[in-house]
């Protein structure tokens, strides 16, 4: 039997941990790392892209599948960071890669007012993104996590052909990463 790839999906809203609990895998296990918002951010400001993230607002679909596409390998382990952020992108995810690779959403739960704390904080501590700086933008990306990620993310809790696993992650960090390496174990 040859070994499935796996893909290690991390969701929750901007500020819980995504980025951190990711660097924290990679330190224990050699996985590509697709952090999508962080690609995005490389487009020139004036670019589609650029405007559209400035505005708080959401990549078109195809744009983001095509990426997807060529950066998902056939044989590594990979961890995706900030995909899939809408219901037809996490349908996408598992037509295309639930048969080939070990899905495995991790979804890390934390309070909207912590998001907002955490991300107030990483403002403070000089590691905030340009668009953590504007609280309107801030506002619009935790609403469209609650109207536009939160029903993808219900749709994978049961979504066929993958595992799903529900992390309190409002603690502290040490302790949240035990409990997504228990999480991950076969």
């Amino acid at each position: 039997m040859t070994h499935k790839p796996e893909i290690i999906v991390m969701m929750g809203g901007q500020g819980v941990g995504k980025g951190t609990f990711s660097k924290m895998l990679m330190a224990r296990h050699d996985f590509d790392h697709i952090e999508v918002g962080a690609i995005l951010r490389t487009a020139p400001a004036d670019s589609d892209i650029g405007r559209t993230i400035a505005s708080g607002n959401l990549v078109p679909d195809e744009l983001l599948f095509d990426m997807m596409r060529e950066r998902i390998s056939d044989t590594r382990d990979t961890i995706l960071d900030g995909f899939p952020r809408k219901l037809t992108q996490a349908q996408w995810l598992v037509k295309n890669y639930a048969k080939t690779h070990n899905v495995h959403v991790l979804y890390l739960h934390v309070p909207t007012d912590i998001l907002i704390a955490r991300i107030n904080k990483r403002i403070r501590e000089g590691g905030g993104r340009t668009d953590d700086a504007n609280p309107d933008v801030i506002r619009r990306r935790l609403e469209l996590y609650h109207t536009v990620t939160m029903p993808a993310i219900e749709w994978l809790r049961t979504a066929p052909g993958i595992k799903f696993s529900y992390i309190n992650a409002d603690g502290d960090v040490r302790d949240n990463f035990a409990e997504i390496v228990a999480a991950l174990r076969p």
